[in-house]
């Protein structure tokens, strides 16, 4: 199970518990600091308070459960305006909307799609491109935003 799995079960009732939404766990272990960005959510937005009480909250399971070993960077974030899109739920959410898409592997010849969302259907992200929808295996995209 990767990192960021492991610790999005970890911490994903907690922060509901404060009354928010967790949207994504990000784990980068590049360069000599590691971050682990994870990104929430509210009906009311976010501002900085959420983060700090959402940070203080998650700091101290991941002290006691330890699922990093190695020192790394911990950042709360709201989406913001290129939310990022990790689960069947946001591809659902913002249908329509357009997005970019970067597969871990070719699909058709290309890793890149940008273009408007046209859902999920059976493990997969639909998205328009140049009007070709493209089927896109969840599990294979590498990473997914939204654009303005």
């Amino acid at each position: 199970m990767a990192v960021s799995d492991q610790i999005e079960k970890l911490i994903e009732a907690p922060i509901e518990s404060l009354g928010y939404q967790l949207v994504g766990v990000e784990y980068m272990q590049g360069g000599q600091n590691p971050l682990l960005r994870i990104y929430i959510d509210a009906d009311q937005g976010i501002g900085i308070e959420d983060c700090e009480r959402v940070s203080h909250q998650v700091s101290g399971i991941l002290d006691v459960e330890d699922p990093i070993k190695k020192a790394y960077s911990l950042e709360i974030s709201s989406p913001g305006f290129d939310r990022p899109l990790f689960k069947e739920r946001d591809f659902i959410r913002f249908t329509g909307s357009p997005a970019k898409i970067t597969t871990k592997l070719p699909v058709d010849g290309r890793r890149n799609f940008t273009g408007i969302l046209h859902g999920f259907d059976n493990g997969d992200v639909l998205i328009e491109v140049d009007g070709e929808v493209y089927a896109l295996p969840l599990a294979k995209l590498a990473k997914a935003r939204l654009v303005a």
